[in-house]
């Protein structure tokens, strides 16, 4: 017989889901039968698949230690702990934690074999202490939104199953305030909304965008919006600070360039000509786009000490080097406006 006791970051879920995760080979038929005949039970009494589990409750597993380990597949932990850990820590708390992304670095996996920052995150989470290899064998922290490869900025993590729900939510209803710098090709005189209808292509990873969609051609299409403003120009470029309302897939990226006004050193919706001037100049790489702010709306319950707070993530040395360089003088304060 085995123990499971329930932590925090395990409260809240589904007994079901929690046991998917400790035993994750095994078929849910088994979880359900062995629920019925009480080779499973909570605090020592019968308990239905869908109980909803609370901090200190006692799960007892009644089974040989040779079916767990047949139904067990080690998960390899071990390997996190190899991973060298270059995370930039915006803020952390119980719950939550926001990491400033940096160029090159996956939001989360697109193959076996890579090294994200879901990866990145749960390394530095196992070697700072605050995780053991048995907290995350029932719960794995991850980021809640995510970036382009090439994008830096802002990601936001859920350390303990509320802070990943709660943060979620926040996303989906598009509460939370994201806010980015960038680089557009051009001079932009004037503050402006844009919205239109956006459809992915898998197979060759960029979006097109529609002003409008018929019944016909809506299929597949989602609706976009997307606000910016000119924080600085030198009649050859801007410097923008965008709202983003939807979070769509290369939203920012595709918008802009669809105005007239694609970001530097974007090489999929950029103007090439344009991005060899300035990578030869500045070593540009990718394109000029920082998750630079992020601002929490009023947040009920446990994590209302989140509302209304602002966070801000420095942005890298090349979008330094180009607004000095290109004489985008501003004063930070005024995103606060």
């Amino acid at each position: 017989m085995q123990e499971i006791v329930v932590k925090q970051n395990d409260a809240g879920q589904r007994l079901d889901k929690m046991l998917a995760k400790y035993l994750n080979l095994a078929p849910k038929s088994f979880f359900y039968k062995m629920l019925r005949k009480k080779n499973i039970t909570v605090n020592g009494k019968k308990a239905e698949g869908s109980k909803k589990l609370e901090t200190g409750d006692t799960v007892q597993l009644f089974l040989s230690d040779e079916t767990i380990a047949n139904f067990t597949e080690k998960k390899p932990i071990r390997q996190l702990k190899q991973i060298k850990n270059n995370l930039s820590v915006i803020y952390e708390d119980a719950h939550i934690i926001l990491i400033n992304k940096p160029v090159g670095m996956l939001s989360q996996k697109a193959k076996e074999g890579d090294i994200s920052a879901v990866e990145q995150l749960r390394a530095y989470l196992l070697t700072n202490g605050s995780f053991t290899e048995e907290d995350l064998r029932g719960f794995s922290p991850s980021v809640c939104n995510r970036l382009d490869r090439n994008t830096s900025g802002i990601l936001i993590a859920g350390k303990s199953l509320l802070g990943l729900q709660t943060m979620a939510e926040l996303l989906k209803s598009r509460e939370l305030g994201k806010y980015y710098l960038c680089i557009a090709a051009g001079e932009v005189k004037e503050a402006c909304v844009i919205r239109g209808y956006l459809k992915k292509e898998k197979e060759s990873n960029i979006v097109t965008l529609k002003e409008t969609a018929s019944a016909f051609d809506r299929e597949g299409m989602v609706p976009i919006e997307t606000q910016y403003r000119p924080l600085a120009s030198n009649q050859k470029v801007s410097l923008l600070e965008v709202k983003l309302v939807t979070g769509r897939s290369h939203q920012i990226r595709a918008h802009l360039a669809s105005i007239g006004h694609p970001i530097i050193g974007d090489t999929k919706y950029g103007e090439q000509q344009i991005n060899r001037f300035y990578q030869e100049r500045y070593s540009i790489r990718s394109q000029l786009l920082h998750a630079y702010r992020l601002e929490m709306p009023d947040i009920a319950g446990e994590l209302s000490y989140l509302s209304k707070k602002k966070f801000t993530a420095p942005y890298p040395t090349r979008f330094a080097e180009f607004i000095k360089g290109e004489q985008l003088l501003w004063q930070p304060g005024i995103l606060e406006d």
